[in-house]
């Protein structure tokens, strides 16, 4: 919804933001040598530089930790903006320092620019907190010294063997900047007294001395190669030197190899190796951060020792985009980006005016600090605005300035601003027209959004000028929002009003889905379904009565938690009226009613009662069924058996047979009276009082017994034509053998017999009637 209301207000708005594209100025204050993190010697003066561009007349000021700094006898500003301190005090007699963060502070009409933070600290020194051990080592061994020593700046250390300088010339003496002296290849000769030397801007410090006594002479007995110092870990800033320390032993000499934990190659631009093994990196950058193994080999195999530290390399941050100066007219958004990079990554700060920039109402910050967002913009708003981005290796700072632009003219701020609420999801605001500068005005901008919402989910929707009030629609019930009226003309935008805050009405349930069950002759079972739309509801409300009568009995009040009840006690012959609503806060939502008849439920339960009799019945019809087809299954695998058992000739000839005797009637049976019945032509065959007709017979058997040969045709391919034939004349031989069975099996058993040797004889049955016993001839 918000997003189709912001689209109207961008209509409106296109002619006045197409006018102002493209006003933007750059900033007319800004810095042009910013001050320094710098190291000051005690009891010397000390230049801090600031010089700022802009439009005058500029003042500028210095901020030492927060605290702006009076020009006194010790402080001195030059007119470019430069500072110096006369004399330079790490602690004054008031117990003050001039050490800590300073900042150069430039202003002028058009607002306040900060520069940089520069940190000032005084060269100091202090004792060695690790002192040269004496060293006993072999002829042709490695020998290592060590001392340390903190100061600003970093002290440079240099060593001294007997009172004289080291001969750094020797490639067998490896000076590290970190304080370490590695002889190699040892002789007798390098047997004395060494002691470091650190010094820097405070001063020089020597150690104490360390005693080296080389002895013997070369073993040539096997040692297992060993590293006696690995790399530390390590935390540099960009473009200083990184030096990582392996110093190995053994016999043979092991051979010293360097690689990253992470496969990736060291490379070659800036990488050395001093001495027999350690690496120096020069100028390293954030790509040479990484795990590094130092590994110590035995020449010409596979046995070697490792030992790895890590190098953290730090880079200040910087601007990848700053924010750019804006000019926008009054009313309307301004949006500021900055974007910085470092390791780690930068914190970003904004200042307004040099002042820390809080967010809150109608200003907001989002993306880690990145984008700030400033909302209904005013002439209050219009200042120099600075991203200071800053991690442990450095700040850094840009800004840009907002022009607020307001055009004479413009029509006076909307008044008498007012929310009527008009349902539980619509809200009508109306609103005065301005007191002067009416006749410019295009339309106006009704600016919504919920009361708890921050100012960014703010939405508009643009109204004509012919009205001076808007229903808003679409709302959520039981809500607070917030209102204001802008009005709009080509060349601006008015204020914005005073703000209206209304809320709108809570809503009832909606009715839930209602079900009802006879129990028995007296109760009856209400179950309902609470429906999800509209308000929530807090519980239910049940009624019932006799259809069309009394008042309804209720209400019965449940929790929302509860779904069914039973309303008992009821008369059997009669008809109910049941209906159920659900409520809340705001009031009874619509019911839902049901009827339900206690006399017709229970005549259809009393006929639908099932009895266990026919359950009994169907039992026994169902066992008697599964018996009886068994009885017919096993019958007819015995008859199969028993027809291929007899063979072709025997099945042929009882087939002919019957064929003989079906086609001439009974002997001594009296001719039949229907003419019809006495001609062959007709069809009509009689035996023994059964009539079949020979369409029914013949014709049909044809049919089929072409059907079965195809059939038998498609299950056994393959025989020749004249097995195929002669299959052809046995297919139909027992067809019509079926045929004639089938006909023969419809008279008693009693009236005829079969004999497969002899003949088939019948024999007509006694004249007393058809009901006796055939007699069975001789044969």
């Amino acid at each position: 919804m918000a997003t189709r209301k912001r689209c109207q207000v961008s209509c409106l708005l296109g002619l006045l933001l197409s006018a102002l594209a493209g006003v933007t100025r750059g900033a007319e204050l800004s810095f042009t040598l910013e001050p320094s993190d710098i190291i000051a010697v005690q009891e010397q003066p000390l230049m801090l530089h600031c010089q700022v561009d802009g439009i005058p007349p500029i003042t500028t000021q210095w901020r030492r930790n927060g605290m702006l700094l009076l020009e006194d006898q010790d402080y001195a500003m030059f007119a470019n903006g430069s500072l110096l301190i006369g004399r330079f005090q790490r602690t004054k007699p008031d117990g003050s320092s001039d050490e800590g963060d300073y900042e150069c502070v430039a202003q002028n009409s058009f607002g306040l620019v900060v520069s940089r933070r520069a940190r000032v600290q005084a060269a100091t020194m202090a004792e060695f907190h690790v002192q040269p051990q004496s060293v006993r080592a072999e002829e042709a061994g490695v020998c290592r010294f060590q001392c340390q020593i903190h100061g600003v700046p970093e002290p440079i250390i240099s060593w001294e063997k007997d009172g004289r300088e080291v001969d750094t010339e020797d490639e067998r003496y490896t000076l590290l900047p970190t304080g370490v002296l590695q002889i190699t290849g040892l002789r007798s000769e390098d047997s004395g007294v060494f002691r470091c030397v650190a010094h820097n801007s405070a001063g020089v410090k020597h150690s104490a001395g360390a005693r080296l006594t080389v002895s013997g002479s070369q073993s040539s007995v096997y040692k297992e190669p060993v590293i006696l110092v690995g790399p530390e870990n390590l935390t540099l800033t960009v473009h200083q030197t990184a030096i990582l320390e392996c110093v190995a032993t053994g016999y043979p000499r092991p051979i010293v190899s360097w690689s990253r934990l992470d496969g990736r190659p060291i490379g070659v631009e800036g990488i050395q190796v001093l001495g027999t093994g350690n690496l120096m990196i020069s100028d390293v950058g954030v790509q040479h951060s990484g795990v590094y193994v130092c590994a110590a080999n035995k020449p010409g195999t596979r046995v070697r020792r490792t030992a790895q530290g890590r190098l953290v390399v730090q880079a200040p941050a910087e601007f990848v985009q700053p924010p750019q100066s804006i000019a926008r007219p009054a009313g309307t958004t301004a949006v500021f980006t900055c974007l910085a990079q470092g390791e780690p990554v930068p914190q970003l700060t904004w200042l307004k005016n040099g002042q820390i920039l809080e967010p809150g109402g109608h200003v907001k910050l989002r993306n880690n600090n990145s984008t700030l967002t400033i909302y209904g913009i005013s002439p209050e708003d219009e200042a120099i605005y600075q991203c200071i981005a800053e991690n442990s290796a450095g700040s850094t700072q840009a800004s840009a300035r907002l022009t607020v632009l307001w055009a004479d003219g413009l029509p006076g701020a909307p008044g008498s601003v007012s929310a009527d609420p008009l349902s539980p999801t619509a809200i009508q605001v109306s609103w005065k027209e301005p007191a002067q500068n009416t006749q410019d005005i295009i339309g106006y901008v009704l600016h919504i959004r919920k009361t708890a919402d921050p100012i960014e989910m703010e939405y508009q929707e643009a109204v004509s000028k012919d009205t001076l009030q808007q229903v808003v629609s679409d709302l959520e019930p039981s809500t607070s929002y917030t209102f204001y009226v802008k009005a709009y003309t080509s060349r601006g935008a008015s204020k914005a009003s005073d703000t209206a805050v209304e809320s709108t009405p809570g809503e009832v349930p909606a009715p839930p889905t209602l079900f009802t069950k006879v129990v028995n002759s007296t109760t009856v079972q209400a179950m309902w379904e609470p429906s999800a739309k509209m308000g929530q509801h807090e519980g239910f409300k049940l009624y019932y009565r006799k259809a069309h009568s009394a008042p309804f009995t209720g209400p019965i009040t449940l929790t929302r938690n509860v779904t069914q009840f039973n309303i008992t006690q009821l008369d059997p012959v009669l008809v109910y009226e049941v209906k159920v609503l659900a409520f809340n806060q705001h009031g009874d939502g619509n019911a839902t009613m049901r009827f339900v008849s206690l006399k017709e439920a229970l005549e259809k339960s009393v006929l639908n009662t099932p009895c266990d009799c026919v359950k009994d019945e169907q039992n026994k019809t169902s066992t008697a069924g599964i018996i009886i087809g068994i009885h017919i299954g096993v019958t007819c695998i015995i008859f199969c058996v028993l027809f291929l058992m007899f063979g072709y000739r025997g099945r042929l000839m009882v087939c002919k047979t019957v064929q003989d005797h079906l086609a001439t009637p009974p002997v001594g049976r009296s001719a039949p009276q229907d003419p019809s019945a006495a001609a062959p032509s007709q069809g009509a065959l009689h035996l023994n009082g059964v009539t079949r007709t020979s369409g029914e017979g013949n014709g049909g058997i044809a049919g089929k017994t072409r059907g079965e040969m195809k059939e038998l045709e498609r299950l056994f391919p393959g025989p020749s034509n004249g097995e195929r034939q002669h299959m052809g004349h046995m297919v139909e031989g027992v067809a019509s053998c079926l045929l004639d069975e089938t006909q023969i099996s419809t008279v008693p058993l009693d009236d005829f017999s079969l004999v497969w040797e002899g003949e088939t004889r019948f024999q007509e049955p006694p004249a007393e009637g058809r009901g006796q016993n055939a007699q069975q001839g001789e044969g």
